[in-house]
């Protein structure tokens, strides 16, 4: 029998949402009787929303107490991450006129959530040098050890999505965390289904050869999550199992 796998978008420091969809899923596998359950968490921890902290703590607290959980890793846990080790690194990804500490970005609000307050009067050295008295040494540590990717027989789990033309087990994490446009407009039928986030949209949709699930809990907006198991895809809600919205390949 298949096993059956769970996969929630982007939190972005939602912690309430958060919490609700993990309820949702834990009463789908009792009432479907769910085989060998895992739970893909598929990155952006953090930033944008109040209690990045707080979604740390309790995904740190479910590994401990051995819950079926893998957490990968977005774009914004890295840019924290690399906040941490170098306040003046840039991520070769991110436009050059952003930092993570961008307004649109939401490095603020994460600092927040572990009471380090922003001020433009206060240098890149002096808000890292708050940020690591401030934010747990188990909490970089993890954030610098979450996977790029989880796989079944049939889907690629992975932040953002993968480029185009290159195999699956040649991606790198540039594009694994940041891709847009160039996978969202292909129509390529790569060897397994990619489940993605990074671009929020209104509705978790499958593109045939690859599903959004990323609905905008970051802008204050949906936590959505996802069940695949021998009986097809459904997207999961306090009220059980719905259809989810289908559009061609190379649709944006």
């Amino acid at each position: 029998m298949t096993r059956t796998i769970y996969a929630i978008g982007d939190i972005h420091g939602d912690l309430d949402q958060l919490r609700a969809i993990h309820s949702c899923i834990e009463a789908d596998i009792t009432t479907q009787s769910a085989v060998d359950p895992v739970i893909i968490h598929i990155g952006d921890l953090v930033d944008r929303r109040p209690d990045s902290k707080g979604v740390i703590d309790h995904l740190m607290a479910g590994a401990d107490a051995g819950r079926p959980w893998v957490v990968l890793r977005g774009n914004h846990d890295r840019l924290f991450a690399m906040f941490l080790k170098d306040p003046l690194a840039a991520d070769p990804i991110l436009r050059p006129d952003y930092t993570w500490l961008h307004p649109r970005m939401g490095g603020r609000e994460t600092l927040a959530s572990y009471g380090v307050e922003y001020s433009d009067d206060k240098s890149l050295e002096q808000l890292q040098a708050e940020a690591l008295a401030a934010v747990p040494d188990s909490h970089l540590a993890y954030l610098e050890n979450l996977p790029n990717v989880w796989q079944s027989d049939t889907h690629f789990f992975c932040h953002a999505g993968v480029k185009p033309g290159v195999p699956l087990d040649e991606q790198i994490e540039d594009d694994l965390i940041w891709v847009r446009k160039p996978f969202h407009i292909s129509t390529e039928n790569y060897a397994k289904v990619i489940v993605h986030g990074h671009t929020p949209i209104d509705d978790v949709t499958h593109y045939g050869n690859r599903i959004n699930i990323d609905t905008g809990a970051a802008y204050g907006k949906r936590l959505s999550a996802i069940v695949l198991d021998e009986t097809g895809v459904w997207q999961i809600s306090a009220s059980g199992r719905c259809e989810i919205l289908h559009l061609p390949p190379g649709t944006i």
